[in-house]
């Protein structure tokens, strides 16, 4: 149901917006992403994702009067990369050893 929210919120607008004071300078709309749309990126639920940003594993931002969280594109890429790291470094360190052919 969120993947197809998303869809629909992506279709119905442009990737760039102009910011009325700037006159024709033009800014990616989808530099900033919210916790939802970095769960479905990550595949985890929303408080998986909420847990990431409070412990400072993924950086984000709050915004607005409420204080909503956004998480900058740039920065979900880097975890991912970090993630990867790690897991690489994981399985170095771990090799998978089959059941014993006795």
């Amino acid at each position: 149901m969120r993947t197809e929210r998303r869809q629909a919120r992506d279709t119905s607008r442009d990737s760039t917006q102009v910011w009325p004071s700037e006159g024709n300078r033009k800014m990616p709309s989808d530099r900033f992403l919210t916790l939802a749309d970095v769960a479905d990126v990550l595949n985890i639920s929303a408080s998986q994702t909420y847990a990431l940003v409070r412990s400072g594993e993924l950086e984000a931002i709050k915004v607005g009067g409420r204080g909503q969280w956004r998480v900058e594109r740039d920065k979900l890429e880097s975890y991912i990369a970090r993630m990867y790291d790690q897991t690489k470094q994981f399985v170095s360190e771990h090799p998978y050893a089959e059941a014993d052919e006795s």
